[in-house]
């Protein structure tokens, strides 16, 4: 934003932004927070000036990200938490008390996500898988391909199992006992899943009407 419109302001122009500055400047903070599996994150309030989130730090407040939390479920929570942020943030403006703090040049930047990022790479560890699953939840879906078909997985778990099989290997797959998934190290249990050009759906509703051979191998 040009310096002129941030000037126009008696008191500047505040930003609130989804991540614990400096971390995480840019466009998509609270997805990368958990594609990269951080444990914590926060909301920050700033001093806006002509560069991307790069303005002096006001308040900012840090939470914990859940083990299986995902973009949605962080994203409701931040937005609640934000709004007080940015309310005490303005009440401290108003009396003359908000502190002012420089960020420094020991930062890192959240770029926009793009669509190829979000196939599975059975090839690594379920942590890693479990992290772009919930991390592009409900944004786009990290995705699989079964027989020519594309299957959007929207949550998981990963088991204690570790994996004997190559991984993609589909080592369950029933109505009862769910879907069951190997990867570079351990077993991940499919909970939500979504057929291609169908609608999202328990596990278990959806092997009722859909077959998953055991032993196929997903791509």
């Amino acid at each position: 934003m040009p310096k002129e419109i941030l000037d126009i302001p008696k008191y500047g122009c505040i930003n609130l932004h989804g991540s614990i500055l400096p971390k995480y400047r840019g466009a998509a903070p609270i997805q990368w927070a958990i594609l990269n599996g951080d444990k914590t994150t926060g909301v920050t309030t700033i001093y806006m000036n002509e560069k991307m989130d790069e303005g002096d730090i006001i308040l900012k407040e840090e939470i914990n990200i859940g083990e299986y939390e995902t973009t949605g479920e962080l994203w409701n929570r931040l937005s609640s938490i934000g709004a007080k942020l940015l309310l005490e943030t303005v009440n401290q403006i108003e009396k003359g008390i908000a502190p002012r703090i420089p960020q420094g040049k020991d930062f890192t930047i959240a770029p926009m996500l793009n669509k190829e990022m979000s196939k599975i790479d059975w090839n690594i560890e379920a942590s890693k898988i479990k992290n772009l699953v919930c991390g592009l939840n409900p944004i786009m879906g990290a995705y699989t391909m079964y027989e020519g078909k594309k299957i959007k997985i929207w949550k998981i778990e990963i088991s204690e199992e570790v994996s004997k099989q190559v991984p993609g290997y589909i080592i369950e797959a029933n109505d009862k006992k769910g879907l069951k998934i190997a990867t570079k190290d351990k077993v991940i249990i499919v909970k939500e899943i979504q057929g291609e050009n169908s609608k999202r759906m328990s596990i278990n509703d959806f092997l009722r009407g859909n077959k998953l051979e055991i032993g196929k191998i997903l791509k």
